[in-house]
């Protein structure tokens, strides 16, 4: 039986896959990955693989996909499928580096105000008006801190290029794109769906970039649902 590993992205927790881990706790083993010690995307990869045995089902949200994308290339052997939910495989793009070095500067004058800046063009504008998402998001975005955020952008400054292995992941995956996402949008998704083999590619409306969150019984069901279609539910 597979375990099935829940990634988080950038100065996120547990929160943004609980609502997969409850629906599945009964049909297999889970396993919550914490990505926050690893100062790169490979590096991360290889200790989620570490910290687990024996064949993965890996869920990666964000930048939690570049590192599920990462274990698949890194261990094909044990990644038996993917979903990969709001996320990207292209390399740094030019100019990057210093946007992201701001937020870094922002990040460690006050997360409070990183938070405030950088949640909101993150979710659907439907969403914006729900009081305990919003401070939900935000707690987690304080519970990282400073130190975690900048060794996280530092880890995507330095990513791997994941377009140039695509074509090499021959493990079924599922793509996870929302509607309102600016920050992963659609086209993205299907430039990877495109790129691999044995793809499917799922659009949740109403919800951006934390769709996991702002939208978890649609996207839990979506994934549920694949998991049962392509591995039989528990048994993979």
């Amino acid at each position: 039986m597979a375990t099935l590993v829940l990634i988080p992205g950038l100065v996120s927790d547990g929160i943004v896959w609980a609502s997969l881990a409850d629906a599945v706790a009964h049909r297999m083993p889970v396993h919550a990955a914490d990505i926050s010690h690893a100062s790169s995307i490979s590096g991360m990869a290889q200790s989620v693989l570490a910290a687990t045995e024996g064949d993965l089902i890996v869920a990666g949200h964000s930048m939690g996909g570049r590192v599920a994308m990462e274990m698949a290339r890194i261990a094909p052997d044990r990644v038996k499928g993917l979903v990969l939910a709001n996320t990207g495989h292209h390399p740094k793009r030019d100019g990057e580096e210093i946007r992201r070095q701001q937020m870094i500067d922002l990040g460690h004058r006050s997360m409070e105000d990183l938070a405030d800046e950088w949640l909101p063009p993150m979710l659907s504008p439907a969403r914006l008006s729900d009081m305990e998402l919003v401070a939900g998001l935000r707690a987690m975005v304080l519970r990282a801190g400073p130190d975690v955020h900048e060794r996280q952008i530092r880890a995507l400054i330095d990513r791997p290029n994941a377009s140039a292995y695509m074509a090499e992941l021959d493990c079924p995956i599922l793509l996870v794109a929302a509607r309102h996402d600016g920050w992963s949008p659609l086209a993205q998704h299907q430039e990877i769906a495109d790129a691999a083999p044995d793809t499917e590619l799922v659009i949740v409306e109403d919800a951006g970039h934390f769709a996991p969150v702002e939208r978890p019984a649609e996207v839990t069901a979506a994934i549920t649902g694949w998991l049962t279609r392509r591995f039989g539910g528990a048994d993979a």
